[in-house]
Protein backbone atom coordinates (compact mmCIF):
# COMPACT_ATOMS: atom_id res chain seq x y z
CA UNK A 1 0.00 0.00 0.00
CA UNK A 2 1.46 3.45 -1.00
CA UNK A 3 -0.12 7.05 -0.17
CA UNK A 4 1.39 9.77 -1.99
CA UNK A 5 1.54 12.90 -0.29
CA UNK A 6 -0.48 13.90 2.78
CA UNK A 7 -3.91 12.88 2.99
CA UNK A 8 -6.09 15.69 3.92
CA UNK A 9 -8.77 15.04 7.06
CA UNK A 10 -12.24 13.95 4.26
CA UNK A 11 -15.62 13.84 5.12
CA UNK A 12 -16.74 10.81 6.77
CA UNK A 13 -19.31 9.41 4.18
CA UNK A 14 -16.10 10.12 1.35
CA UNK A 15 -14.13 8.69 4.22
CA UNK A 16 -16.26 5.46 4.42
CA UNK A 17 -16.91 5.57 0.55
CA UNK A 18 -13.01 5.03 -0.20
CA UNK A 19 -12.57 2.42 2.60
CA UNK A 20 -15.07 0.21 1.21
CA UNK A 21 -14.13 0.81 -2.66
CA UNK A 22 -10.47 -0.29 -1.50
CA UNK A 23 -12.10 -3.14 0.69
CA UNK A 24 -14.62 -4.15 -2.13
CA UNK A 25 -11.59 -4.59 -4.72
CA UNK A 26 -9.16 -6.43 -2.43
CA UNK A 27 -12.27 -9.02 -1.71
CA UNK A 28 -12.50 -9.29 -5.02
CA UNK A 29 -8.81 -10.18 -6.07
CA UNK A 30 -8.72 -12.90 -2.94
CA UNK A 31 -11.91 -14.59 -3.66
CA UNK A 32 -12.56 -14.43 -7.51
CA UNK A 33 -9.03 -13.36 -9.01
CA UNK A 34 -6.87 -15.53 -7.16
CA UNK A 35 -4.41 -12.70 -7.17
CA UNK A 36 -0.55 -13.42 -5.67
CA UNK A 37 -0.27 -9.72 -5.45
CA UNK A 38 -2.50 -6.72 -5.34
CA UNK A 39 -1.39 -2.99 -5.27
CA UNK A 40 -3.11 -0.32 -3.83
CA UNK A 41 -2.12 3.28 -4.10
CA UNK A 42 -3.90 6.49 -2.01
CA UNK A 43 -3.43 9.85 -4.08
CA UNK A 44 -5.02 12.87 -2.24
CA UNK A 45 -4.73 15.85 -4.40
CA UNK A 46 -6.21 19.46 -4.29
CA UNK A 47 -9.72 18.53 -5.21
CA UNK A 48 -10.01 14.92 -5.36
CA UNK A 49 -9.05 11.76 -3.91
CA UNK A 50 -7.59 9.35 -6.29
CA UNK A 51 -7.82 5.35 -5.45
CA UNK A 52 -5.98 2.50 -7.11
CA UNK A 53 -6.25 -1.13 -6.65
CA UNK A 54 -4.35 -3.53 -9.73
CA UNK A 55 -4.03 -7.49 -8.84
CA UNK A 56 -1.75 -9.84 -10.73
CA UNK A 57 -4.90 -12.43 -10.55
CA UNK A 58 -6.01 -14.52 -13.31
CA UNK A 59 -9.64 -14.66 -12.77
CA UNK A 60 -12.54 -16.90 -11.67
CA UNK A 61 -12.69 -19.91 -12.79
CA UNK A 62 -15.14 -20.52 -15.48
CA UNK A 63 -17.24 -22.99 -13.36
CA UNK A 64 -17.33 -19.91 -10.52
CA UNK A 65 -20.43 -17.39 -11.58
CA UNK A 66 -19.91 -14.15 -9.62
CA UNK A 67 -22.91 -12.31 -9.22
CA UNK A 68 -21.41 -8.74 -10.35
CA UNK A 69 -22.90 -6.77 -6.96
CA UNK A 70 -19.49 -5.65 -6.29
CA UNK A 71 -18.49 -3.64 -8.77
CA UNK A 72 -21.97 -2.23 -9.46
CA UNK A 73 -21.69 -1.37 -5.48
CA UNK A 74 -18.67 0.72 -6.14
CA UNK A 75 -20.37 2.15 -9.13
CA UNK A 76 -22.73 3.35 -7.40
CA UNK A 77 -20.56 4.78 -4.08
CA UNK A 78 -18.53 6.55 -6.40
CA UNK A 79 -21.69 8.16 -8.19
CA UNK A 80 -23.25 9.55 -4.89
CA UNK A 81 -20.20 12.26 -5.22
CA UNK A 82 -19.94 12.88 -8.81
CA UNK A 83 -16.72 10.86 -9.10
CA UNK A 84 -15.67 8.36 -11.72
CA UNK A 85 -14.83 4.47 -11.24
CA UNK A 86 -12.81 2.69 -14.04
CA UNK A 87 -12.75 -1.41 -13.41
CA UNK A 88 -11.74 -4.27 -15.33
CA UNK A 89 -8.96 -6.10 -16.56
CA UNK A 90 -5.52 -4.67 -17.32
CA UNK A 91 -3.30 -5.30 -20.64
CA UNK A 92 -0.47 -7.33 -18.97
CA UNK A 93 -2.73 -9.30 -16.96
CA UNK A 94 -4.89 -9.00 -13.65
CA UNK A 95 -7.72 -6.39 -12.94
CA UNK A 96 -7.78 -2.98 -12.27
CA UNK A 97 -10.04 -0.59 -10.03
CA UNK A 98 -9.24 3.17 -10.25
CA UNK A 99 -11.94 5.77 -8.40
CA UNK A 100 -11.65 9.32 -8.36
CA UNK A 101 -13.81 11.29 -5.85
CA UNK A 102 -14.01 14.92 -5.75
CA UNK A 103 -13.67 16.49 -2.13
CA UNK A 104 -14.72 19.94 -1.86
CA UNK A 105 -12.71 21.67 0.32
CA UNK A 106 -15.12 23.39 2.17
CA UNK A 107 -16.49 19.88 3.84
CA UNK A 108 -13.41 19.27 5.22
Amino acid sequence: MRVQGEPDRLPPGLGLTAYRIVQEALTNAVKRARAAHVTVEVRPRARELELDVADDGRGAADDEPGTGHGLIGMRERVAVYGGLLDAGPRPEGGFRVHARLPVDAEDR
